[in-house]
């Protein structure tokens, strides 16, 4: 078993090597690979057994937004790769725009409106409350906000209701990675076995395989540990799969990233060992040897073992180190979105154009280094929502 010292020493010469480029390992979804530098295995709790928020919390989010987290000690560093901002010359911006918030996004949503007055003292830009992570597009549907800061991926019934109102969808533009494992504050996901279990990494394919009964993936159904290329006692073993029950935020970003393929919808098998909530999860893997498991990071408390994920058959496996999780070379990590309401071809109003271009700029990331919760995003993370918006 790993000591604390020991895995402690392990993350902080991960974090020190932050900018160095990792080992890329075996990707054979069949054998054990080497995968990407970074602590991953988890022998011990590394994090403390959290509770679901009482309702003078949830009251307290709502109205003023959620108490932050201590931050990271550490911090990476923000992508030189991401352009500078320069105020768009001989334009003097104006205008008052209202928003809504997601609860966990208050207090970086107003760092970046006072960094913002300071280059457009004329724009005023404000969230009110209530603040709640299940905003999605409701707001900009009733049309009575400009824009909504989400912390989740939007539902696919936000996109209907959407669509339907003005026969396009909305805009969702990634403006921050998601936290490395911040409680309640988007923390990366990670999948899990118990600390016996041999098997070393999975592809995207074997676990849609394993979880879901469209197999969008094209893979045969994946019900027994030997499937995946384990021997001797652990060949005949049935897989005991575990999960949150639909609908999650955590359950729809594993189902938008691994699940759904070509716009096909994926839906989970019936046999996954649902829990209603997340806080189980981890426990529950850890008290069966041959379970597989998925949750938050945050959630991980009890001695289970993570492992390195590939998106595709023949690609690296990347371990959900802080490392790979803050320059976002793990595959699940979070983003936070600005959504807004843009009619396809024409513009945003200029002072919320010129906002979201501070947002994906250094200046703008470094607000978010600054916050110290959330991570920066990196140039080919942010690369896509300019272009969405014509830049």
């Amino acid at each position: 078993m790993v000591s604390r010292r020991k895995a402690a020493s392990l993350l902080l010469a991960g974090l020190a090597a932050m900018t160095a480029t990792a080992q890329a390992g075996d990707a054979s979804p069949n054998r054990a690979g080497t995968a990407r530098a970074g602590m991953v295995e988890w022998p011990e709790p590394s994090q403390p057994s959290h509770t679901p928020l009482t309702e003078e919390e949830k009251e307290s989010g709502r109205t003023q937004g959620r108490k932050p987290p201590r931050a990271e000690v550490l911090q990476p560093s923000v992508d030189e790769r991401l352009p500078r901002y320069v105020p768009t010359p001989g334009v003097e911006l104006g205008g008052s725009f209202s928003g809504a918030s997601s609860d966990v996004l208050v207090g970086l949503v107003g760092l970046w409106f006072e960094r913002f007055a300071r280059y457009h003292p004329g724009v005023k830009l404000r969230i009110d409350p209530p603040y709640a992570g299940s905003l999605g597009t409701k707001e900009l549907i009733k049309e009575s906000v400009d824009f909504v800061f989400v912390s989740r991926e939007l539902k696919p019934e936000d996109l209907v209701e959407f669509n339907a109102r003005f026969g396009y969808g909305p805009t969702s533009i990634p403006i921050s990675g998601g936290s490395y494992r911040h409680y309640g504050f988007l923390d990366a996901m990670g999948f899990f076995v118990h600390p016996d279990n041999p098997i070393r990494q999975l592809t995207y394919d074997q676990i849609d395989a394993i979880y879901s009964r469209t197999r969008h993936g094209g893979m045969a159904p994946i019900t027994t540990w030997g499937q995946l290329g384990l021997t001797g006692e652990w060949a005949d073993k049935r897989i005991n799969a575990h999960g949150i029950e639909p609908w999650n935020g955590f359950e729809e970003f594993i189902r938008q990233k691994i699940l759904d393929r070509d716009g096909k919808r994926g839906e989970w098998r019936e046999d996954v060992h649902f829990e209603k909530v997340v806080f189980p999860l981890a426990s529950n893997v850890a008290q069966d040897r041959y379970a597989l498991g998925y949750s938050g990071l945050a959630y991980i408390d009890a001695p289970v073992r993570m492992l390195p994920l590939a998106r595709a058959p023949g690609a690296a496996a990347v371990a959900p180190s802080y490392e790979n999780v803050a320059l976002a070379r793990y595959p699940l990590t979070r983003l936070v979105y600005f959504n807004v309401n843009k009619e396809p071809g024409k513009p945003l109003p200029p002072a919320l154009d010129e906002f979201v271009r501070f947002i994906l700029s250094q200046e703008g990331q470094q607000v978010v280094r600054e916050h110290g919760i959330f991570l920066p995003l990196r140039e080919f993370q942010a690369a896509p929502g300019r272009q969405a918006l014509g830049h």
